[in-house]
């Protein structure tokens, strides 16, 4: 068996993954986060605003069960980490800088990624300045490693 990645999920790909629709299903097939040999990473950021979300979208008690279901097979990361909390400091800095700043949210979870190495699977585009390989990354921002999912096509982007 080929070693696989190890993946940070943004919360917006949980959503994704717990609605089930063809992008959700897509996650699954692509990315496979329920049968990873290694599991899967989340930030404990994206497990409040997942339980956030289930809330303003009215999620009931099914929806929840399916929430703690998939929280119970990810590896749920705190933030409390000094290397984390430099890392915020430096990705808020440096996105400041450059004009793209980020929700405080989404600041906390590029540091996960930064710190623990993980690939970012991600739906929206806040992350995309991170990434070096993409055309909006200037030298000396903090670099992630990304992968953006369209959340149209549920197809990953070239």
């Amino acid at each position: 068996m080929a070693d696989q990645p190890l993946h940070l999920l943004d919360t917006n790909v949980l959503v994704a993954l717990i609605r089930a629709g063809v992008l959700g299903q897509h996650i699954d097939a692509t990315f496979q986060p329920r049968q990873a040999r290694f599991k899967p990473l989340v930030s404990v950021v994206s497990v409040g605003e997942i339980y956030a979300l289930a809330r303003q979208f009215g999620w009931g008690p099914k929806k929840i069960a399916e929430i703690t279901k998939l929280l119970d097979n990810l590896v749920v990361e705190d933030i409390n980490a000094p290397e984390i909390l430099a890392a915020y400091g430096e990705i808020d800095h440096a996105s400041r800088e450059i004009g793209r700043p980020m929700g405080k949210n989404d600041v906390w979870i590029a540091a996960t990624a930064k710190v623990t190495g993980a690939t970012l699977l991600t739906t929206d585009r806040d992350f995309d300045h991170l990434s070096a390989t993409n055309p909006l990354y200037k030298p000396g921002v903090p670099a992630i490693s990304l992968i953006w999912i369209d959340p149209d096509l549920g197809k990953p982007a070239a």
